[in-house]
């Protein structure tokens, strides 16, 4: 099988998934002589947009881990992605605590949606909530990792290998959404929690125009009327540092994962 383009899609709230999903297709689609195309869907406006891929394509489709899952609030679009026979190489990013089931779930979601996913990889991204949680990452011995990952792939694209790749997790139905716990044992629950601003604010907009959800009132960016994922594109795009949380529960579980996890984990990659 030729293959004609090779697709970096990717919903990439601070630039680490884009990082490594961009990273992988180039370095494919240099191998494999084939045209390099990006379809980034972070922003509510591509969403909207019909995915372009078709058969002779190979796409590999990256979205950050949520909780140990791919993020639920994209769910309902990544369900009208079609895939026309595409070949998929799925990437799921976390920020060094565990991608749990959000790899083998994409893997499903993308093959139901009529792709071919042969290939797929878990790689770590500094963690949203943190600046010292997995800082610096992707870095460049990661990057390394994924040219090994390309190369593996290429191989596997040459033997016209369609199978689906098994990768490590829980089948249908998976594990429920990750549920971080206080000392005494706990729920903490910070979905409702949303983003403060600071008198740093210069009134800039970004952090408005960065939101993956929409959410930051252009007219008023103090407002976040829409739901909060807690991706922190404002707070790490904000030039002035204007964007924090204050909540008690955010703050607990953002120190939590920073004493806990701060062994470094490995990517993980399957062909």
């Amino acid at each position: 099988m030729k293959v004609e383009k090779v697709w970096a899609a990717y919903f990439s709230g601070t630039g680490t998934t884009e990082k490594i999903v961009c990273g992988l297709a180039k370095s494919l689609a240099e191998k494999l002589e084939a045209e390099f195309c990006c379809f980034d869907f972070t922003l509510p406006k591509a969403r909207l947009e019909k995915s372009p891929f078709q058969k002779e394509d190979l796409v590999v489709f990256g979205t950050p881990t949520i909780a140990g899952r791919v993020p639920n609030v994209l769910l309902k679009y990544l369900a009208t992605v079609e895939g026309r026979g595409a070949l998929a190489v799925p990437i799921s990013l976390y920020g060094n605590r565990d991608y749990d089931d959000c790899l083998i779930e994409l893997r499903d979601i993308l093959f139901k949606n009529g792709f071919y996913p042969i290939a797929a990889g878990a790689f770590i991204g500094e963690h949203s909530f943190s600046r010292i949680l997995g800082a610096g990452r992707p870095d460049v011995k990661d990057m390394e990792i994924l040219q090994e990952f390309a190369e593996k792939i290429v191989k596997k694209v040459e033997t016209e290998d369609k199978s689906l790749i098994e990768v490590k997790g829980t089948p249908e139905p998976y594990r429920w959404y990750y549920q971080p716990r206080d000392r005494k044992g706990n729920p903490v629950d910070i979905r409702k929690v949303k983003p403060l601003t600071n008198d740093n604010c210069t009134d800039c907009k970004i952090c408005a125009e960065v939101c993956p959800m929409g959410s930051i009132s252009f007219e008023n960016v103090r407002e976040v009327p829409g739901i909060c994922i807690k991706c922190c594109a404002c707070i790490k795009k904000c030039p002035e540092n204007a964007k924090y949380y204050e909540d008690a529960g955010y703050l607990y579980h953002q120190h939590e994962l920073e004493e806990e996890y701060t062994r470094r984990a490995e990517p993980e990659y399957f062909v």
